[in-house]
Order: structure tokens, then sequence, then C-alpha cells
């Protein structure tokens, strides 16, 4: 079964389940388990880290056949905290997985410039930058960062986990005092797309050149030069999948091990 679901980040210590800490998957494992009286355990798309935001996460569990699909989310909407919403449930191929069969995911990032910081209705998903910032320098740094490479340099290492990623969209629009990061990869790794935002604030507002984020890929390991951007910026808002017949595909490409491009 796919689940589509939205969160506000801000009381969240991220998706993974940790002991003692209130996280996405524990609560929303505890509360399927409690409606459905089975065993949940979720597949998600991209786990998302501590104060980070979703308006189009993606998961996928087992279930047996007799669950009604589609009066699960009004069920789970009466149990759930308001900070955490299913939208949509739906029986999907066995082939589909959440994670693996995922062609690309889509972020955004915002960050407003005013004088008088974030808006208060948006001041948990804006960061307030205390200085004017260049959105043509941000679009001409970030055009240099687009495609496969290794991205050691922006990414906090995992045993075992690749960090090679094609970047496939980075592009600031200004919508008057707010400005709007979009960013799409095949997959991100940890803290890549907060630390790909703190690298290029620097060029916006005119402490680094532009060619310095892409001057830092050719780095062997994480550039100790690159602030991460604040979590609450940041929102996971649409994960996009292949048609039915080629899930089974992707999901073997997926799990490739990747290498360094050679050029």
């Amino acid at each position: 079964m796919r689940l589509d679901l939205a969160y506000d980040g801000t009381e969240f210590s991220g998706w993974a389940r940790q002991p003692s800490r209130r996280t996405v998957c524990g609560v929303l494992e505890d509360t399927m388990s409690m409606v459905l009286r089975e065993d949940v355990d979720l597949t998600v798309a991209g786990r998302t880290d501590a104060g980070v935001h979703a308006s189009g996460q993606v998961a996928h569990v087992d279930l047996p056949s007799t669950v009604d699909v589609d009066a699960l989310p009004r069920r789970l909407a009466r149990a759930l905290p308001a900070d955490v919403r299913v939208f949509s449930a739906r029986v999907m191929p066995p082939a589909f997985d959440a994670r693996f069969t995922a062609l690309r995911r889509h972020y955004e990032y915002r960050v407003t410039d005013a004088a008088f910081g974030a808006h208060p209705l948006r001041r948990l998903d804006t960061l307030a930058w205390p200085r004017p910032l260049d959105v043509e320098a941000l679009n001409e740094a970030s055009a240099l960062l687009l495609g496969e490479r290794d991205f050691c340099a922006f990414c906090r290492r995992r045993e075992g986990a690749t960090t090679i990623r094609e970047l496939q969209r980075l592009a600031w629009q200004r919508s008057g005092d707010v400005l709007t990061a979009h960013v799409s990869a095949d997959a991100f790794c940890h803290s890549m797309v907060r630390s790909l935002v703190g690298a290029l604030l620097a060029v916006g507002e005119g402490r680094k050149p532009v060619a310095w984020p892409a001057s830092l890929l050719s780095l062997s390991a994480r550039s100790s030069e690159v602030t991460v951007a604040p979590p609450h910026g940041l929102s996971l808002v649409r994960v996009d999948y292949p048609d039915d017949a080629d899930l089974a595909a992707r999901a073997l490409v997926t799990r490739n091990v990747r290498v360094a491009p050679t050029s």
C-alpha cells in the first residue's frame, strides 16, 4: 500500500525511529498499528532530518487485503496528532517500493531577506537571512553544480553509503522578499540539500565568488567551509515514480552501486 503524507517537522526529531525521541516514523507506525491492530513497518521515499518538513512524502507498507484502503486516511486522521497527516492510501503492484523505485525527489528551501525577518505565519518554514541576496548570483552558482557528481563535500558520510548523486535541478526564484530554491535529484545523501543551500547563500550575499561551491566538488571529504543551512526552511514537496510496468526495472537500477563519473 502506498501512503501519501505530509508533516510539520518542527516538533519531530526527523523521520527515522530513535529511542526516547518523537519521530515521524515512530508516530505513524504506532498510530497505524493501534488503528489497524496489525504490526506496521513503513518504508519511506526519503528520510528527513529533525526539523525538516514534508508536503509530498511517500511511504509504503504491507498490509492484509482485508484492510479498507479508502477508509484508512479518515481513520488515521482521528488518531494522528495535528502535525502529520496521511492524504491518501492505495494498493500498488508488488514491485512498488517507496524508496527504491523512486525516480527523483523534489525539495524546496524557503529563505527571506526582508529587513523585518520572516513573516509570523511562515516563520516555521522560512529562514530569515540578515543580508540582501542576489538571485542572479545564486542561480549562476547553482548551474555549475548540476549533473552526476560526487557530492561528498556537501554530505555527512554514512557507512556504506555513496555520495554520488545526479543533481537534476537547482534553481532559485524570488517573489517579493522571499526566495525559494527548487532542488531535484534522483536521490540525496545526508544533509546534502541544506549544505548546498548553505554554500549558495554565502555566494548570494557576496561573501564567496560564484565558482566557489562548484570548486568544492574536487574534494574527497566533507568541506569544513560549508555551513549547513537550518532545517526549518526545507520541505520535501514531491517524489516521482515510473509507470507500474517499469517499477521492477527501476528498483534494479537504484540498487546498483554507483561509481564516480570519469569526467
